[in-house]
């Protein structure tokens, strides 16, 4: 009697790791995470013209997903970017 493989119960479950409105600490954070070899999703979202006074009227959001099982070491690895970058970075907390 063949069984099946039984899946981890987060496969498939990404969070969202970060968002940020600067397309030059976007690039910075997907660098840093490629070298610690984390996979991730990278998509820009467009916001509407009346919530853009939340975003500082930016027009576009960058928001980076990672697979639950790797959120705490992509939480060390961007302990690594310098401290204005990590301020222009909103952080989501899981």
């Amino acid at each position: 009697m063949n069984r099946t493989p039984k899946l981890d119960k987060h496969v498939d479950k990404d969070v969202v790791l970060c968002r940020t409105t600067n397309r030059i600490v976007s690039r910075h954070t997907t660098k840093l995470l490629l070298e610690e070899s984390i996979p991730f999703t990278m998509n820009w979202k467009r916001i509407p013209f009346y919530k853009r006074d939340e975003y500082n009227g930016a027009s576009e959001v960058c928001v980076i997903s990672i697979n639950r099982n790797l959120y705490v070491k992509a939480r060390r690895s961007i302990k690594g970017l310098n401290y204005q970058d990590r301020d222009r970075l909103l952080l989501n907390v899981i």
